[in-house]
């Protein structure tokens, strides 16, 4: 049972609670950019780890919370169509934080074997859920056994972004436009426990307004009268992934490229555990076998714009149309392309 009852709000109510929740969202996301790049000197972890597990993770928390509350309250169609469509706009985000980068195109700018290497984790999960939509929907104690499979890879994977980076068996080529990840002086940041105590702060107040999201979200879908996949994508997506676009274009200006690709590319992967774990908490069965239609096509559609990025950041072109890459430009109309044809198929 939901703890906030919400039977009889208006749509008004539901709106401003999820204005409250997604400002919270922006805010918090914002600061949390400027920790985790300490966090990344201090540690030694380096950026495009502290991209992948702690940027990603933290940033992407609301949304996480978001899909297994919806999930628990039956709402699979929310759940899934949050986590997909998280990913969908933040890749669209990344294309975005390449417009605020005027010396390369951010793929060339960027370039690092971490990188890429998370690149390939997220079309493996991505593909992995795919599968699981043609596989038996059987489970165990209401458990899909991709779900599991899903955290294993991941786990595996994040491994292997970290094997990249302290021992890579290949680099890219070094040019006057690359920015690699050199740490700044240390000394002039401040305690690590204070910056684990502001992080696990910041990753709480995240953790808190996407879990208020759920209740907003599914007033507006009820009173306004629209599919939970328009509500998944458009509202609460693009909502929980605000700190993303603040998140990279911030790392940007703060000349953290690594950790902004990272931070978006990583941030994608753990959104595919939203899946897994909304699995986990959907008691009716298979979540993969519970969704309609809508959120296959924008399965498809993030596989077709990893794939795309993981070239652009192979290819490396340092300068495209409009002053970003061509990769970059094709993103960004494969994403409106999918609003558009999501706004205006018939239910």
């Amino acid at each position: 049972m939901p703890l906030i009852q919400t039977q009889d709000w208006t749509l008004w109510q539901g709106a401003g609670l999820f204005c409250l929740c997604a400002l919270a969202i922006a805010i918090a996301g914002t600061r949390i950019t400027r920790v985790v790049d300490q966090l990344a000197d201090r540690t030694g972890i380096g950026e495009a780890a502290a991209g992948a597990v702690l940027l990603g993770i933290s940033t992407s928390l609301g949304g996480c919370v978001l899909s297994v509350t919806a999930s628990w309250n039956g709402h699979a169609e929310l759940a899934v169509s949050n986590a997909l469509g998280g990913i969908a706009v933040q890749t669209f985000f990344l294309a975005l934080a390449d417009m605020s980068y005027r010396k390369a195109n951010l793929e060339h700018a960027a370039a690092s074997v971490p990188n890429m290497m998370q690149n390939a984790l997220l079309i493996s999960l991505l593909s992995l859920v795919l599968l699981a939509t043609y596989l038996p929907s059987l489970t165990f104690f209401g458990i899909h056994p991709v779900s599991p499979l899903l955290f294993v890879l991941y786990g595996y994977g994040i491994s292997l972004v970290r094997k990249a980076q302290d021992s890579p068996m290949w680099r890219p080529s070094i040019t006057r436009e690359t920015r690699e990840d050199v740490p700044d002086d240390v000394g002039k940041m401040p305690p690590l426990s204070r910056l684990w105590r502001e992080f696990l702060l910041l990753m709480l107040i995240l953790g808190v307004a996407g879990w208020g999201l759920e209740p907003a979200a599914n007033v507006i879908a009820e009173k306004a009268g629209v599919s939970y996949t328009v509500i998944g994508v458009m509202l609460t997506a693009i909502s929980t992934s605000i700190p993303e676009l603040v998140t990279s274009v911030a790392a940007v200006r703060r000349g953290a490229l690594t950790l902004a690709v990272g931070g978006i590319i990583g941030g994608n992967a753990f959104d595919v555990l939203f899946i897994s774990a909304s699995d986990i908490a959907y008691r009716a069965g298979s979540i993969y076998h519970a969704v309609p239609q809508e959120a296959s096509f924008w399965l498809a559609l993030n596989l077709f714009m990893s794939g795309i990025l993981i070239m652009g950041l192979i290819r490396r072109e340092k300068h495209g149309i409009a002053g970003i890459g061509w990769e970059s430009a094709a993103i960004m109309v494969l994403y409106l392309l999918g609003v558009f044809l999501l706004l205006n198929t018939p239910d």
